[in-house]
């Protein structure tokens, strides 16, 4: 279906057509100005309270002797290795790495400084195994050899130097990166933790894709990103890792890639989101669609969830929106700004 397109390459295929009429979602008024959502995510985060049974997370200490040059060959080599995805051909391990390291620093909360990158607890249940973390167990099996050969690596350090690496090497600036996390380990880490109460407690502090309303989905997206510091800019701009890689039905239920370029940093996710017609997804490969909602362009090969398409529907959102689709080199350099952000909270 595509060509391998990593290390900065054009698209394999130009877009679909455009249109500026577009069949976003079921409901007619998709757009409204951002006070009503502002409105519904201040009552969650009113009632928002988030309590750790381990208490708060380690903070980065100082990191042992490591040739961070070394491992980082180590990587590349993974990079560069046959690799398969089920949704999409010419694959690398680049956007399972930057998931990897996503959802591992995703879990941070700004109030009671819990969960974060440090500790890499993703090896753990409860939250290996989160709905949200499907098929991430893979990508730590995939870096345990390097773990093996630089002991003194942590896997928290491991996991986001990996995604590092793998930004910069599918395109992206360079991410400013801050060794020195420490692991937790299965005597001082037990199976109940990490557990929380809140408002997103029974699917962890990860983003869901869709909360079953426009509104509530803007909401959610909100509630989870202010938690860890983010402001609407930087919630548009690390979505913008959406262009990368796919979804895949054996692990969300959804499936498909954002973008034709699925292994390249670029601001190519906000101009299909933009400039390509989407709508609901009906069928898949001539059978009735049985899976979540999800929006398809006219060739049903890219898609978008419902997060994705409600960065359009919400104003404030679609502003940002918009700038990333005109300036791809603004996005580049917020993108590894944020990202780096991303990875590193929670780390003195």
């Amino acid at each position: 279906m595509w060509a391998r397109t990593f290390r900065r390459v054009a698209p394999a295929f130009g877009r679909a057509a455009t249109s500026a009429s577009r069949n976003l979602t079921a409901q007619p008024s998709s757009f409204w100005a951002t006070g009503a959502a502002l409105g519904v995510a201040t009552s969650v985060a009113a009632t928002y309270g988030l309590k750790e049974s381990c208490g708060a997370s380690v903070q980065c200490e100082a990191s042992p002797d490591v040739d961070w040059t070394a491992v980082r060959k180590e990587i590349v080599a993974l990079l560069d290795t046959d690799y398969t995805d089920s949704s999409y051909s010419g694959a690398t391990p680049g956007p399972l790495f930057l998931r990897l390291a996503w959802h591992s620093s995703g879990t941070f909360c700004g109030k009671t400084k819990t969960g974060g990158s440090t500790g890499a607890s993703m090896r753990f249940n409860p939250e290996l195994g989160w709905g949200a973390n499907a098929g991430l167990a893979r990508a730590q099996e995939l870096l345990e050899p390097v773990k093996k050969k630089f002991p003194n690596v942590s896997y928290s350090d491991l996991w986001i130097f990996a995604a590092c690496v793998g930004i910069e090497e599918m395109g992206g600036n360079k991410v400013e990166f801050k060794p020195g996390r420490a692991d937790k380990t299965s005597s001082r880490f037990s199976s109940a933790c990490p557990s929380w109460t809140g408002a997103t407690h029974k699917d962890g502090r990860l983003p869901s894709a869709d909360m079953g309303d426009p509104r509530k989905t803007a909401a959610h997206l909100r509630d989870i990103f202010n938690r860890m510091g983010f402001d609407d800019k930087e919630i548009v701009c690390l979505s913008g890792a959406h262009g990368l890689g796919a979804c895949h039905t054996e692990n969300s239920g959804f499936w498909g890639p954002w973008t034709r370029a699925p292994t390249t940093i670029s601001n190519e996710y906000y101009r299909e989101l933009t400039e390509n017609t989407w709508t609901m997804k009906m069928t898949h490969k001539g059978q009735p669609w049985n899976g979540p909602l999800q929006f398809e362009d006219p060739t049903g090969d890219l898609m978008m969830l419902p997060s994705d398409i409600v960065l359009l529907q919400d104003k404030d959102f679609r502003h940002h929106v918009e700038f990333y689709a005109k300036h791809e080199h603004f996005f580049l350099k917020d993108f590894s700004a944020v990202v780096s952000k991303l990875f590193h909270l929670g780390c003195a």
